[in-house]
């Protein structure tokens, strides 16, 4: 059955065509398996929390009729301002306005949140753009530019909230702008799209402008709210929507609300947020974690832009999904929120997750894998700029940036065919990365660094999970060996002029402990023939104990088929790499709209060097969980496809192209 909602109806419908719904809410209420809801262009200020999900076999379908006509919103428009002083003026709002939840109240804080909990999840919107907190009305009143943003011309524009009895009292410099006039609006709602219960799967959103909501922080053992999100169920797919503007996250494929793990670390304290990352695994299983249960979703073809922790989390829920198509971009760029949570997709468990063809930059990360990144690939997708510019300093409580991070994960992880440009490409902080096939212009660094921690002088283990393959059944726990890494086909290109100056500037500045491109960095790990042959497999044991130093070393690293330009250099094991020191190398990319190409010299000075294909037997096992670097469906996986799709056949390029033109 087809239900039709139209904001502009003169009186509430049935859900006909001629008599539709007014509200998306009427038609969530009433939908059933198999229905499809057409929802006409409007602004639809509202909390959709449908009643029911779909099946397999019978999917509910919210579309909007007109790509992004319609508009899924979680704020309010006041046009009440008065002017208080200079170009700040100010608004009285009842609370009644805000249910139950309060976003002038409640404060973004929990466990990973490492910034001073002083900002709200209320925003005030200057003409779509959020304005920039204060945490006095002295600061709302000076008005001067803030050093870590990105934009400091637009982080002149201020607001600061104060309660008067029961009303919320909001006071902002629009910096002589009439707010009356322009579109100024306030958070009222937590959510836009996000069932208010679990097991609500099978659900199709559809081509949806969803924005400006008051999400709370969202750490690992905590519910995980978003502006839209399945809330721990299957099957849902999110396509064609712009989602921006959230205070927190805009879209969440994460985790359910435990009460007896819910921020326990933030709260309680007795147990470290660490210990109780690894309970909120074991209860998930016990609480129905599984594939017949939660997961296989898809986020396909959205732009995600402009939300202040990520524009993708989850933990957990994400698992066996498909992210796809998406650009994401300016995530973070306020710097007013600081803790481990923040990039433009931030995953842990991402157990056979696959993130392909996305487009991500300008966030203060890109793509953050964190715990169990297992059967995780990361194949053709375009990242750049992901660092905070020099002219900006970084926000208090910021993390690293990179493209890419992998941490305290088994894997196998794997990254191919990307093109990877920030100064940054890959923090390692694990062990089970496979890199094939990409074009590397950044650092990889936390080599053997930054799992464990050091408390009192004693060196406190991270053990993390592991999995049977392609499942969530928990396995074993295991402190992180580092190394089990595999670098082929790939091209690393210095982004960086070498200097000491800069590699200073990176260690005080960045966080970074190597800002040389390539594999050098591994210089210390072993090849695997002498790490085996340590064990001396075969000779008599003579008691249990006698390798168990080995038990504990770095594990071995394999590389080859790989290129070296402009000072990139390779791991001192590699056999035959293509290194060039003579000439310069350069990738650039040239943008028009939402059209990218580059131009590059890279074919001229690859020559007629070439090397194997690739494929699911050459990169082997991930060594703590024993399981390939392979399909989710167990199929071998071949390198014969580019990050354009063009078929790579005999002796191939290394980097992301089959041929570069």
């Amino acid at each position: 059955m087809k239900l039709y909602v139209d904001a502009a109806a003169r009186q509430e419908g049935s859900g006909t065509q001629e008599k539709p719904f007014r509200t998306i809410s009427a038609a969530a209420q009433t939908a059933r398996p198999g229905d499809e809801v057409l929802v006409a262009p409007g602004i639809y200020r509202e909390y959709v929390d449908p009643a029911v999900g779909g099946s397999a076999e019978a999917r509910i379908t919210y579309t909007s009729q007109v790509p992004l006509g319609a508009v899924i919103t979680g704020a309010e428009r006041i046009r009440t301002w008065k002017p208080f002083s200079g170009t700040v003026w100010t608004c009285a709002v009842d609370n009644g306005l805000f249910g139950n939840y309060n976003p002038y109240t409640t404060l973004v804080e929990g466990d990973w949140y490492f910034a001073p909990p002083v900002r709200h999840t209320g925003a005030v919107y200057l003409n779509d753009r959020q304005m920039y907190e204060t945490t006095s009305l002295a600061e709302c009143l000076e008005g001067v530019a803030e050093a870590s943003s990105w934009e400091p011309e637009r982080s002149v524009y201020k607001w600061y909230t104060e309660q008067n009895e029961d009303r919320t009292i909001l006071y902002g410099n629009f910096q002589g702008l009439d707010p009356n006039e322009e579109n100024v609006e306030i958070n009222v709602r937590r959510n836009c799209f996000f069932p208010s219960r679990t097991g609500r799967g099978y659900i199709t959103v559809r081509g949806f402008c969803i924005t400006k909501a008051a999400t709370t922080w969202a750490p690992p053992a905590s519910f995980q709210d978003g502006m839209i999100g399945p809330h721990w169920s299957k099957g849902w797919i999110i396509e064609g929507c712009e989602v921006s503007n959230s205070k927190c996250v805009g879209i969440s494929l994460g985790k359910y609300l435990d009460p007896d793990n819910d921020q326990y670390a933030f709260h309680k304290r007795v147990k470290s947020p660490t210990q109780m990352e690894r309970d909120a695994v074991c209860r998930g299983v016990v609480h129905g974690w599984n594939k017949e249960n939660i997961g296989s979703h898809i986020v396909r073809g959205c732009n995600i832009h402009h939300c202040e922790q990520a524009g993708i989390a989850g933990r957990m829920g994400a698992v066996f999904s498909l992210i796809e198509d998406n650009h994401i971009h300016h995530i973070n760029n306020m710097q007013q929120l600081g803790g481990a949570e923040i990039a433009g997709i931030k995953l842990h468990a991402a157990i056979d997750v696959t993130m392909r063809r996305n487009h991500i930059h300008h966030c203060t990360m890109g793509i953050w894998c964190d715990w169990q990144a297992q059967g995780t690939r990361i194949t053709c997708n375009l990242l750049h700029d992901n660092e905070i510019p020099a002219s900006v300093q970084r926000g208090q409580g910021s993390e690293t940036s990179q493209d890419i991070f992998v941490e305290v994960s088994h894997g196998p992880t794997l990254i191919d065919n990307n093109i990877l440009m920030s100064k940054a490409s890959l923090k390692i902080a694990t062990q089970g990365v496979a890199m094939v096939h990409n074009l590397v212009m950044g650092s990889i660094f936390s080599v053997g660094a930054n799992t464990d921690f050091t408390v009192k002088g004693k060196n406190q283990p991270r053990y993390t999970p592991y999995h049977f393959p392609h499942s969530t059944d928990v396995m074993g726990f295991m402190t992180i060996l580092h190394g089990d890494n595999r670098f082929y086909n790939n091209i690393f290109m210095q982004n960086v002029p070498y200097d000491e100056a800069a590699a200073r500037e990176a260690l005080e500045r960045e966080g970074l402990d190597n800002i040389t491109a390539g594999t050098a960095v591994f210089d210390g790990y072993p090849v695997f023939d002498d790490w085996y042959s340590g064990f001396q497999v075969g000779r008599p044991l003579r008691n249990v104990f006698e390798w168990l130093e080995m038990h504990f070393d770095p594990l071995p690293v394999w590389a080859a088929g790989n290129a070296y330009f402009n000072g990139a250099k390779p791991w001192r094991h590699e056999t035959d790499p293509l290194t060039d020191q003579e000439h310069t190398a350069y990738f650039r990319l040239k943008e028009s709209g939402d059209t990218v190409s580059w131009e590059t010299n890279l074919p001229e000075l690859l020559g007629g060097f070439r090397t194997d294909m690739i494929d699911s037997d050459t990169l082997g096992k991930a060594f703590e969980p024993e399981e390939r670097y392979e399909n989710p469906d167990g199929t071998d996986i071949v390198f014969d496809r580019d990050y354009s799709g063009a078929r790579r056949m005999g002796r191939v390029l290394p980097g992301p192209f089959a041929g570069i033109r």
